[in-house]
């Protein structure tokens, strides 16, 4: 069975077109609209998690701490995707957790690649 990918992203049309290439490239995909939404939704493997960082009810910092706090993904890769290209705030994902950030837009084949390098087998 491939590997589970969740996709976290208040953005209807970026879900749709990330969660299309990663489906093309042999992932399950899980979406969720925001950080709050993204927590109710983790249920058993997940191989790594895609975020946004500006998102309503709970944004993708907030959300990195607090899926760590938890046992079974403490060591999920996360790559937080986003507009934010701010060196303190990267630093600030670094520090909650995140494995890699990328600033939209990105282009599909970088995404993959970091995704092949950060999942584990």
């Amino acid at each position: 069975m491939g590997k589970t990918i969740m996709l976290i992203d208040d953005s209807a049309t970026l879900r749709e077109v990330l969660g299309t290439t990663l489906k093309k490239a042999g992932y399950t995909v899980i979406e969720a609209k925001d950080g709050k939404d993204a927590l109710s939704k983790l249920t058993g493997k997940i191989h790594l998690m895609i975020c946004d960082v500006n998102m309503p009810n709970m944004d993708g910092i907030t959300f990195l701490k607090e899926v760590k706090k938890n046992a079974t993904y403490k060591f999920t890769p996360i790559i937080m995707l986003t507009t934010e290209s701010q060196e303190t705030k990267k630093l600030e994902g670094k520090e909650a957790g995140a494995k890699a950030w990328l600033v939209k837009p990105f282009k599909p084949e970088i995404l993959l690649s970091a995704i092949e390098k950060l999942i584990l087998p």
